[in-house]
């Protein structure tokens, strides 16, 4: 081969080279949703469901983020509020392993599952979906721009390949808020001090400290006489995980077999993520850019991988081996970390502890709610010396207000999972696996409002995004005693919601809740105060008589402007109501009647911060 024709090929296989790593993908969607994460695939089958086109970007291979990349498959709270997508996902679980008996296969939760089960059922409905394409692989690497304005995102894979989107509405569902900082959005790191969000109990002066991570294995019980026992990792030091299982929490002792089953998957399998000189860690890396990140979290793989060893040795569970059948990893271990805490967004609003204390006392962001949760306040702080130490006070279950995903001071994004604006104490609930399912199904619902309606979400009609969560099974009210399933579900879920009709929290052990009691009766008093609320031009009785229908009908009447009771009558009868005048009504019966007459859900705007407009 001559010189000549030898350079011709080296200048080609160059260019070809060049080329190759800067191969560019560009596309356009309505909805763009960065991270297939928890709520990032909620918010991509929500957003696609309500007619946008969508499509999800998502770095791993996997979809559904801590409830399965990160192994976190033992699921924390909302067994008794079957709403929306959460309550969808959980019921093909309980189909694939064969009833609800099925998943409660360990003490701290109702619903544990093989991370890959999840994986696979995620994929399922986003493969039924139309209008939703999932891209793999790809991480965010700039945010662009129009002014103000969120206009797409410039992604890059390992190969060095470029993909750009532009969108009309963009959801950050990354884990740590990293779209709202590209985009430039105001946001809180780390804890705040109670002077500044009004919580009493908030630490004396804010810092930057975040809660501790975790990096999740699964461990597969192979039998007895088998030796899984791991290479000793480096640095091993066994004093770290020194009392891991040898304490007493709320009068119960952990022993060794307690702590194990504390995460016990089906399939004879165990989740890794035990708080208690186990492989909790703390490591702050939300600030670090992508290569600093990947290399600080292998001190969380490093303290995983020694509780492991620790486990097999020191405990005696040489049976005990990473699962073969769960991750696609070269070590076995999740894909992911398991983040507890990110930035948080400065939002329309900011929800804290005090909002959920008392609903109906300030800003009735109670009306706003599209997301419900009813775990307590759970941090994880054991592994920083110095983290204030926080007292926290039960809480009933909650909703969680719109504008917590709204920025500020950005238009065409919309943020979900933890990074959504809420105060650094009441994330230890609003972080629960549920809840940020259903977080990002409001998200979804949000974007697609927007691209329907050409609106920015600062411009929402709020109770419109409300009805289509409604319509997806969704609660608005986290309600312990109205079932999703329940006929009279849509009307209960619209009146407490505009306040006519209270509710009742309640702090119970692990599983908050809010009372209803759709089978009580009502005074007029607070019938009048409601419907006070909603109108002022409305008077508010001072009668503790008890409500009947004659009286539900005039009072319905006098608020609307018109004599409804040939219609009042009509619904009393297609019910099978008492139509005796003098019958006492109940909860339920005055929510019914008061949402088909009246209509105080749909005909009147509210604020994000729940005032009528």
């Amino acid at each position: 081969m001559n010189k000549s024709l030898k350079t011709i090929i080296f200048l080609v296989s160059v260019s070809l080279l060049q080329n190759s790593c800067s191969v560019e993908d560009s596309r356009s969607t309505e909805v763009l949703v960065i991270g297939g994460t928890t709520s990032g695939i909620s918010a991509a089958i929500q957003s696609a469901r309500s007619g946008a086109g969508t499509i999800v970007v998502e770095e791993t291979p996997w979809l559904g983020g801590m409830l399965t990349a990160a192994g976190v498959s033992a699921t924390d709270g909302n067994h008794f509020l079957n709403s929306g997508i959460w309550n969808e996902f959980r019921n093909r679980l309980r189909v694939h392993y064969g009833g609800a008996a099925a998943l409660a296969t360990g003490w701290v939760s109702n619903t544990q599952f093989e991370p890959h089960t999840g994986d696979s059922i995620f994929k399922a409905m986003a493969g039924e979906t139309e209008k939703l394409d999932v891209i793999y692989g790809y991480h965010p690497e700039k945010i662009l721009k129009d002014g103000n304005k969120v206009t797409g995102a410039i992604f890059r894979n390992e190969k060095g390949e470029k993909l750009v989107i532009q969108a009309d509405i963009v959801i950050d569902a990354t884990d740590l808020g990293d779209v709202l900082f590209l985009a430039g959005a105001e946001y809180d790191l780390g804890m705040e001090a109670g002077s500044l969000t009004g919580e009493p109990n908030g630490p004396d002066v804010s810092n930057n400290i975040v809660q501790d991570l975790t990096w999740v294995a699964i461990l597969k019980d192979y039998g007895e006489g088998n030796n899984k026992i791991i290479e000793k990792p480096e640095g091993y030091d066994p004093e770290l995980y020194r009392g891991s299982c040898s304490m007493t929490v709320d009068s119960i002792l952990i022993d060794c077999e307690k702590m194990l089953s504390y995460g016990k998957l089906p399939g004879n399998k165990y989740m890794i993520n035990w708080p208690r000189h186990g492989n909790d860690i703390y490591l702050n890396v939300v600030e670090m850019n992508r290569d600093e990140r990947l290399k600080e979290l292998q001190k969380a793989k490093a303290r995983t991988l020694g509780f492991i060893y620790y486990i097999q040795t020191e405990l005696g569970f040489s049976n005990l081996g990473l699962a073969d059948d769960e991750f696609p990893t070269a070590d076995r271990l999740a894909l992911v970390p398991y983040h507890r805490e990110g930035r948080r967004l400065k939002g329309k609003v900011r929800f804290t502890m005090n909002n959920i204390a008392d609903i109906y006392s300030g800003n009735p962001l109670y009306r706003t709610g599209i997301s419900v949760g009813d775990y307590p306040v759970d941090h994880h702080h054991n592994c920083n010396p110095e983290a204030p130490v926080i007292h926290f006070p039960p809480v009933p279950s909650f909703n969680i207000p719109a504008g917590a995903l709204i920025p500020n001071n950005i238009d065409g994004l919309i943020v979900s999972d933890k990074a959504i604006s809420v105060s650094n104490l009441i994330n230890g609930s609003t972080r629960l696996q549920p809840v940020v399912l259903l977080t990002g199904q409001a998200a979804g619902a949000i974007a697609a409002n927007c691209v329907k309606n050409k609106k920015e979400p600062g411009e929402i009609n709020i109770r419109e995004v409300q009805q289509t969560l409604l319509d997806a099974g969704a609660y608005l009210m986290p309600l312990f005693d109205v079932n999703s399933t329940d006929s009279d579900f849509q009307s209960i879920q619209r009146i407490t919601a505009t306040g006519i009709l209270q509710v009742r929290g309640e702090a119970y052990k692990w599983a908050n809740r809010t009372w209803f009691y759709p089978d009580t009766t009502v005074t007029i008093n607070e019938f009048t105060r409601g419907l006070h609320q909603y109108d002022k031009n409305t008077e508010e009785s001072t009668s503790t008589e008890l409500l009947n229908m004659d009286k539900l009908s005039e009072l319905l009447s006098a608020t609307s402007g018109r004599e409804l009771r040939p219609e009042f009558d009509r619904i009393v009868k297609e019910k099978n109501y008492n139509t005796d005048g003098s019958a006492l009504v109940s909860k339920r019966q005055v929510a019914v009647l008061t949402d088909m007459l009246l209509n105080p859900f749909g005909s009147r705007d509210i604020d994000f911060n729940g005032n009528y407009k």
